[in-house]
């Protein structure tokens, strides 16, 4: 095979050629894009709003009327797409002006309605609840500072968590029942989801209903014995205030989580007995009223089981076992049918697809199959007996939307594009509203009938893209480059007025985490605009997705196990390599910026290959494995008692003394995710090894470090001026 910088120059230097000289003529009648548009909306594609699919082929939208500043739920026809009556407006509820989310019954003859909410962590949040009786136009208030109210299946109850403790609301007569009162802050968690599993697992309400509404399972949380972790809250007072959480890191202690069901009738709690297990991701109702299915996993995340539960006599058996020798990754996709077989997702083969069992736990068939990743499940459509997935079939760049029977037969693609297709399916699945979008073409909305046949176009942000076409934007280019034996995927993007006799400074982006992915077929937003306004300042900038990211199978994902961030750095710096010789690159002057897991990728690869790379920016890095969660840190290393090198070879705290080149270090010090003393553990480190560096310290701010007025503008501003000092050399006026 020839090397990579032979195959580029074939590839794109005789196009470029012609572009360039296209472009020369042009680009002076377009405009810069600048820090300020980025940031203010200039460039925000019209989207639509997150719509709720009801029966019958309807669907729902919360509105808002700027004349009547009237918040209005109202309900649309998927076959027409045009509104056919409004189900609640404010301006005829006494008592409540404003609202916020709403969710419906399994009926849709009442709502919940949520107001006044106060953030907690990323998910997580408490507010003041009502339910609406649609056809009386009844309003009552549920609660204040309550979480994650629900409506039982038999619409006489709403189940919700307040102050640690759940609650069971009658609708009828407003009675209320305790169902656990030994909630208390940062010792005993009921219903609700601690820190590390709303974060790692992604849920917050840890109570569900069965099918009738008799019994009530959910999950309690001892968390009495996990360490605490505090940050100070600077805020606008004289004095800081401390918050207080608990947060097990990787080797610490995790909460003690059981499994418990409420009899409605008796009113009493049962504890469920499980053996084997350290977390319960996952519980959900079967079909069956009687029959609970819980899914736990060790703390190795290595072996999973499906556990049967009878809520009448409290038998447990196992319906599922799978083990895997990396770990298991936790979806949503347990699908249970009428029969109650069940729909199950696996990589057990290799790559992620869809399985179908019996409710004995027996294999019925395979349904997809490939050297390719089924992407999400969106259902089963029993009147259909078909089934509706997003796959990367037609590359591990693109998305798109596909039908199969439970046999696996039959297969259709739906989705008429290439690129990143989403779809959002009605009930029966007769319709679907599609989000299309590629990194040439921003967001379009397109109504199909469920057979894949275009009805209509609601929204295609032709505006935008013809605001953009004034302004100095250039294309990605995607490829791949071979790197340590593997083909990965890389895009590059290149100032419009490229000239191939001359040399550029280099800028790679990344992230890097497992099962992730950056080199995708997509609109991408703010990250992109920056990038090209860097593009246009005369800085090649590329991103290349090494070992350990998403949707090439499992093989490729979990490389990386046991050695997290080894073979990531080794990719981001030998695909530096490569890049460098480039003839348009300037091999003195190649730089890497990342967010998060990209942070601490950064912060390696100026350090582990310091030969190579001139300057580096970190946001919000981990800087030791050590000081992250349980949860996610030990399903790709387990515990660093049990591989201490795999964490310490591997933290830059550890190898400060290799910095050579330009680094910037920032983060936020309300992040209860990446912990500020990340950042402060890589200053001392620095310090001591007498390194020179930058740091930028935003107070308060959270791992997004987006709250507030000009928090990102700040931020990327300071971003863009240290690139211009030491990667430019020479800063654009």
């Amino acid at each position: 095979m020839k090397p990579f910088y032979i195959f580029i120059s074939i590839i794109f230097f005789s196009s470029f050629k012609i572009i360039a000289q296209t472009n020369a003529k042009n680009t002076k009648e377009l405009k810069n894009i600048t820090l300020d548009e980025i940031w203010n909306g200039t460039f925000s594609p019209e989207r639509m709003n997150s719509l709720n699919s009801l029966n019958d082929d309807f669907y729902s939208l919360i509105n808002y009327d700027r004349k009547t500043r009237a918040i209005t739920i109202d309900k649309y026809s998927y076959k027409t797409l045009k509104k056919v009556e409004t189900i609640v407006n404010t301006k005829d509820l006494e008592g409540l002006e404003y609202f916020s989310t709403y969710s419906f019954n399994n009926d849709e003859s009442k709502l919940i309605l949520g107001t006044d909410f106060q953030k907690i962590y990323r998910r997580s949040k408490k507010g003041t609840y009502y339910s609406y009786d649609i056809a009386s136009k009844k309003l009552s208030k549920i609660g204040e500072e309550i979480q994650e109210p629900i409506f039982s299946p038999d619409n006489k109850n709403v189940a919700y968590a307040k102050n640690n403790n759940i609650f069971i609301k009658n609708v009828a007569s407003n009675q209320i029942t305790q169902v656990t009162n030994d909630g208390k802050i940062n010792e005993v968690i009921n219903g609700i989801t601690d820190w590390v599993y709303e974060e790692e697992f992604a849920f917050v309400r840890a109570f569900e209903w069965n099918k009738t509404g008799t019994h009530l399972a959910f999950l309690r949380f001892n968390e009495t014995n996990v360490p605490t972790f505090s940050m100070d809250i600077i805020g606008a007072e004289n004095y800081p205030k401390q918050q207080v959480f608990k947060y097990p890191k990787a080797g610490e202690k995790n909460a003690d989580v059981t499994l418990h069901i409420f009899n409605l009738s008796s009113e009493k709690s049962t504890k469920i007995s499980l053996v084997d297990y350290e977390y319960i991701p996952r519980i959900k109702w079967s079909n069956d009223a009687s029959t609970l299915v819980a899914t736990t996993l060790n703390r190795h995340q290595n072996n999973l089981n499906l556990y049967k539960i009878n809520a009448t006599n409290f038998k447990v058996d196992v319906l599922l076992n799978e083990t895997d020798k990396a770990y298991i990754d936790i979806t949503d996709n347990l699908t249970f049918l009428e029969d109650n077989s069940f729909i199950w997702t696996s990589e057990k083969e290799g790559f992620n697809h869809i399985y179908h069992y019996n409710f004995k736990g027996n294999l019925i068939n395979q349904i997809t199959k490939g050297n390719w990743e089924v992407t999400n499940f969106y259902g089963f459509s029993k009147s259909k007996k078909t089934i509706y997935y997003q796959s990367v079939e037609n590359g591990s760049m693109n998305r798109g939307i596909y039908s199969i029977n439970l046999k696996g037969k039959n297969k259709k693609l739906l989705s008429t594009k290439t690129g990143t297709n989403i779809a959002a399916f009605s009930k029966n699945f007769n319709y679907f509203i599609n989000t299309y979008s590629s990194a040439k073409t921003p967001p379009i909305f397109s109504l199909f009938s469920g057979d894949g046949k275009l009805i209509k176009e609601i929204k295609n942000n032709h505006q935008l893209k013809e605001k953009l076409s004034t302004y100095k934007m250039s294309q990605k280019e995607f490829s791949t480059i071979n790197i340590n034996g593997n083909n990965l995927n890389m895009w590059m993007l290149k100032p419009l007025n490229f000239d191939e006799t001359k040399k550029y400074p280099l800028l790679m982006f990344q992230y890097s985490g497992p099962g992730s992915q950056q080199v995708a077929n997509k609109w991408n937003g703010s990250n992109d605009y920056w990038h090209n306004m860097l593009a246009q300042k005369g800085i090649v900038i590329a991103c290349v997705d090494g070992r350990g990211t998403g949707f090439k199978g499992a093989e490729f994902k979990k490389s990386t196990y046991l050695n997290l961030v080894k073979y990531e750095t080794e990719d981001q710096i030998e695909a530096a390599k490569q890049l460098a010789k480039l003839p348009y690159i300037d091999n003195h002057n190649i730089g890497i910026w990342g967010w998060s897991f990209g942070g601490h990728m950064s912060t390696n690869c100026i350090l582990k290959g310091n030969d190579i790379f001139t300057t580096a920016i970190a946001v919000a890095p981990v800087t030791s494995w050590r000081f992250y969660d349980t949860i996610y840190t030990e399903r790709f290393m387990r515990t660093p008692q049990e591989n201490t090198n795999g964490y310490d070879d591997n933290s830059p705290i550890n190898y400060a003394d290799k910095l050579k080149g330009n680094y910037l270090l920032i983060h936020g010090t309300g992040d209860d995710n990446v912990h500020v003393q990340n950042t402060y553990r890589m200053i001392n480190a620095l310090i001591e090894a007498n390194k020179q560096f930058d740091m930028f310290i935003v107070p308060d701010r959270t791992h997004s470090i987006y709250k507030g007025k000009n928090t990102r503008l700040n931020l990327f501003t300071k971003m863009t001026h240290f690139i211009e000092e030491n990667l430019i050399k020479e800063p654009a006026k």
